[in-house]
């Protein structure tokens, strides 16, 4: 790494990548398993997850207004929440705009309802999800994760959601599948941005089979206790807590079993600097700016930067034998 970066005062509200680098019933009876009281769930580096009970709604997320309101506001760390109109109005969200204070004034008004997600490719079982049945029938958990963006700004966030491997074995992926491709959904307009034909939309993200099953990574339909607004990602986006923020992909509609590394937007636009992987690595710095350090929104100064976010010993071991510094 060169040191020499290190010192760089990057600004969180100042760094965007360049442009140029730049059945039911199964289903119902799967979803019933879940219930319970909603937790919030602090995920710890040795694989275990915290659970209390929480006071906040139990509604679905669609409508649930209620804050957390138990002793915890904390990560397991001891990372402060991230103040919530700092976390709803500052956004990257490239189809309304790339300025982050603009996100949330111009998706106001997008339309999240009715909504259905489609999981498909090489799988046993092809379905598609409607919201409604999702949020009718699964209670969500309340994850509290770091949000690490590869622009070198942090959040702490407690979501509302449930683990992706729900839907991915209600499709019963077959022996071939090894990666899951994901979509956001293509609105022109509603998403001003979608004009900037610069970018090569509709975004796409995609993940190994093994990390899309991990426990920690969840599908997300709300944050502080309430529904997704749309600034950030409503109503339903992948919360991936190891890697660099822009794999979790946003407002999205369809899920595929795939045997290739699917095409992603970032790593398409500039793949010396937005790899396939993108785990949270200190040791590797982006070519612009060191990855070192970080700006957590609401703190002053830096604080250094955890691999894998902190979260390595729960996933540290789906990367044995690879460099990462090389297969980023």
């Amino acid at each position: 790494m060169d040191d020499r970066v290190e010192n760089i005062p990057l600004k969180s509200d100042e760094i965007t990548p360049e442009h140029v680098y730049i059945n039911r019933r199964k289903f119902l009876k799967m979803a019933g398993l879940i219930g319970g009281a909603a937790l919030l769930a602090a995920c710890t580096d040795t694989g275990k997850v915290l659970t209390t009970p929480t006071v906040a709604s139990t509604e679905p997320a669609s409508t649930a207004t209620a804050t957390p309101t138990q002793a915890v506001f904390t990560d397991e760390l001891g990372g402060a929440f991230t103040a919530f109109e700092d976390a709803t109005n500052f956004n990257n969200f490239y189809e309304f705009s790339v300025d982050k204070s603009a996100v949330a004034r111009l998706s106001k008004n997008f339309k999240t309802e009715p909504w259905q997600i489609a999981v498909g490719g090489l799988v046993e079982n092809p379905v598609t999800f409607s919201m409604t049945e999702i949020l009718a029938n699964i209670v969500q958990e309340e994850r509290v994760y770091r949000m690490r963006c590869v622009e070198g700004w942090s959040m702490v966030i407690p979501w509302l959601g449930f683990p992706l491997a729900k839907l991915i074995e209600e499709a019963r992926p077959t022996t071939q599948a090894r990666f899951v491709g994901f979509q956001t959904v293509e609105s022109p307009a509603e998403m001003p941005g979608l004009d900037d034909k610069r970018y090569p939309w509709p975004y796409t993200e995609g993940l190994r089979l093994d990390e899309a099953m991990h426990n920690l990574t969840i599908l997300a339909t709300g944050m502080y206790g309430k529904s997704m607004l749309p600034q950030n990602g409503a109503p339903i986006r992948l919360v991936v807590p190891w890697k660099y923020g822009f794999k979790s992909i946003k407002s999205i509609i369809k899920i595929d079993l795939l045997a290739e590394q699917p095409a992603t937007f970032w790593n398409s636009i500039a793949p010396d600097e937005y790899g396939f992987y993108s785990n949270v690595n200190p040791n590797k710095p982006h070519p612009r700016w060191s990855q070192a350090t970080e700006r957590r929104i609401g703190e002053d100064g830096r604080r250094s930067t955890l691999m894998f976010n902190g979260y390595a010993g729960d996933v540290a071991s789906l990367y044995e034998g690879m460099n990462l510094n090389k297969d980023f």
